[in-house]
């Protein structure tokens, strides 16, 4: 049971996030309606492509530290929600709409965040009883290469 937990735990984030940056990539698509011609199509969309590509870079390094990945997402959640929350002080009317919409991109993120966190502690845990485990087969002089479960 507890590695089914661990293998839904290691997968959900990392399939979350890709979702979550095909999600912030479908914004970009506007630009094919401005009719700005070919170069400054491309050069438009790779503009609002950006934040996309940051995000899969940091998932590629999330995938191997979780830790960087929890704090990455957690942090772009929050600084989206905060960065709405100063720009639609101008218009405060609309202010619950924009923040309605705002959760659209920040809780995702901020989830993807925590189960990135959650899989670094199970992780974490996982090590420190592999330790042990060592560490007890080689006070009994058994072959430390044997697998250890």
């Amino acid at each position: 049971m507890k590695k089914k937990i661990s293998k839904a735990l290691y997968w959900i984030p990392r399939i979350l996030a890709i979702i979550f940056i095909l999600f912030i990539s479908l914004f970009s698509l506007d630009v094919f309606d401005m009719g700005l011609g070919f170069w400054g199509t491309l050069f438009a969309l790779f503009t609002h492509l950006i934040p996309s590509f940051l995000l899969t870079g940091i998932l590629i390094v999330a995938w191997k530290y979780e830790i960087a990945g929890a704090i990455t997402f957690i942090t772009f959640g929050l600084m989206h929600f905060i960065w709405t929350i100063i720009a639609s002080s101008r218009d405060a009317t609309r202010l619950g709409v924009i923040l309605g919409w705002s959760m659209i991109i920040a809780i995702p993120a901020i989830i993807t965040g925590i189960l990135f966190w959650f899989n670094w502690k199970n992780r974490k845990e996982r090590g420190a009883v592999r330790k042990e485990k060592i560490k007890r087969r080689k006070k009994k002089g058994k072959n430390i290469e044997e697998e250890i479960e």
